[in-house]
């Protein structure tokens, strides 16, 4: 993965330190930028919508101190945008932007972002709540009032990248099973969980959930050709069935990502979950948050359990800490409860969290 460049922010202003970028027809195809923001207790003055742009002549990163929209203005919002008018195709990218220590130091990151994004000239994508301010102002990140967000790219499609003689597909081994789930086919159980009805595959749930095997398969397995559960909400088992057979968070809106523009003209990604419903909405998408973390200690889907966990930590503030903390006694969630224990360590918390406490008594 090739270095493209570090950017300062200082005072309000970025000073470019390197003239090279990640291009999308570079020959690795992908790289990865760094935004070092020096003196981030001045850039909250920056007006909401207003952002920082840094990258290069291709690609540029976009942070929005008080976000990019005003329901949101308690996060920053990050988006990644392509920024050349040569482009004239489509370029397919994945993209993730984490939080760095040590700029100098930093190896090539792994790119943990499993869906691929369309870019066209002066598209962008991103998460409209990258981080409530609160949250990074408490953490390990903010030193010195500095901080460094790092960004990086693989490049699965561009201009100009060199075709191999065999091209070898992505796995699309997830949408095969979504595929199955969706169309039901050798579908031989099924869930009624309110007034919905969800067939699945026996086999499928009990490869994913030893809880859902020992139900199902084991000595005193359930042969019924329905199974009734009553103890959670129809959207929450449908989350559920869709991370068993994909791997993936569901498509649900996330926490502003999934939020384009292209060509000047903002696009939302569809919903393919809960129509009805507003998951653009922090406060909703906290409690779904919170709900799936549940089920997925239920029924032993660990990897469910900590993606919910890391995704809490986001939420972090002095109204959400003390039920954080429960659920994550209770449902045996280590990490979420270290970063309970970590935002208690600092007094001024504690006098948020008293605070808010005697407001709601």
């Amino acid at each position: 993965m090739s270095f493209a460049g570090v950017s300062f922010l200082r005072r309000g202003g970025t000073t470019p330190r390197s003239d090279s970028a990640i291009t999308a027809a570079a020959v690795s195809a992908s790289g990865y930028h760094l935004l070092m923001v020096d003196g981030y207790s001045r850039t909250k003055d920056t007006p909401n919508g207003e952002c920082i742009g840094v990258g290069g002549c291709r690609w540029v990163i976009e942070c929005y101190p008080n976000a990019k929209r005003p329901e949101n203005a308690d996060y920053i919002s990050l988006f990644l945008l392509l920024d050349d008018e040569t482009v004239t195709d489509t370029v397919e990218a994945k993209f993730d932007f984490s939080f760095i220590d040590e700029a100098e130091k930093q190896a090539p990151a792994y790119i943990r972002a499993t869906e691929t994004y369309s870019f066209l000239k002066q598209g962008r994508w991103g998460s409209l709540c990258f981080i409530k301010r609160d949250v990074l102002e408490q953490s390990k990140h903010l030193m010195d009032d500095c901080f460094t967000i790092r960004c990086d790219i693989l490049v699965t499609k561009g201009p100009a990248c060199t075709a191999p003689f065999i091209v070898l597909p992505p796995s699309d081994m997830h949408q095969n099973f979504s595929d199955l789930l969706r169309n039901e086919e050798g579908a031989d159980v099924v869930f009624q969980v309110g007034d919905e009805t969800f067939p699945a595959h026996r086999c499928v749930l009990a490869a994913r959930s030893t809880v859902f095997k020992a139900q199902l398969f084991g000595p005193a397995g359930d042969v019924a050709s329905t199974i009734h559960i009553d103890d959670m909400e129809a959207k929450i088992f449908k989350a559920l069935l869709a991370f068993i057979y994909t791997d993936s968070f569901p498509e649900i809106k996330d926490e502003g990502a999934g939020d384009q523009e292209q060509n000047g003209e903002e696009m939302e990604d569809e919903v393919e979950e809960d129509q009805g419903e507003d998951y653009e909405n922090p406060e909703a998408k906290r409690v779904l948050l919170q709900s799936l973390l549940v089920v997925a200690e239920k029924y032993d889907v660990q990897r469910l359990k900590l993606i919910c966990g890391d995704k809490l930590c986001s939420y972090m503030d002095a109204s959400t800490v003390t039920a954080f903390l429960l659920l994550a006694e209770e449902h045996r969630c280590c990490g979420l409860k270290e970063a309970c224990l970590e935002f208690l360590k600092f007094p001024e918390n504690l006098k948020k969290l008293y605070f808010y406490e005697s407001q709601v008594d």
